[in-house]
């Protein structure tokens, strides 16, 4: 496996899903991600809550693939940074163990600066250090 510092990885990793132009959001995403990698995200918590009152165990939400990623990316971006006054960055956490990143990340409100939200990320590398799959934890 290539050398990777984790905390620029965890930096491009964040940086990607602010990019307002959908052309270099691809560009980024096809860099950081392998062509088959999975994103999957821990849904929030009122959406558990939901789901269990309608039995359902399991509510994980998974995007696979480039075109399902970027999508997620683009989504995230319409809803938090375009319209929603948010912006995320990577706190400077990030550790290595072999082919597996994790790191923690911050929300921010771009009018205050204020922390407003956060999650922990765990990235599982390829063998050319790019993302094969994705663990999203927000609120962690």
């Amino acid at each position: 496996m290539i050398e990777i510092d984790p905390q620029y990885l965890a930096h491009r990793y964040m940086a990607q899903w602010t990019v307002a132009d959908s052309v270099e959001r691809r560009v980024a995403i096809e860099q950081l991600w392998s062509e088959d990698a999975t994103h999957t995200l821990q849904s929030p918590a009122e959406i558990r809550e939901i789901a269990a009152q309608l039995g359902f165990v399991n509510t994980t939400l998974e995007a696979q693939g480039y075109d399902a990623i970027e999508t997620r990316v683009a989504r995230s971006y319409e809803r938090f940074v375009e319209t929603g006054g948010l912006t995320f960055r990577a706190r400077a956490d990030a550790v290595r163990l072999h082919g597996v990143v994790k790191f923690g990340w911050e929300t921010v409100s771009t009018e205050t600066g204020d922390v407003v939200g956060g999650g922990m990320e765990i990235l599982v590398l390829d063998d050319d250090g790019r993302i094969k799959a994705d663990y999203m934890f927000p609120g962690a």
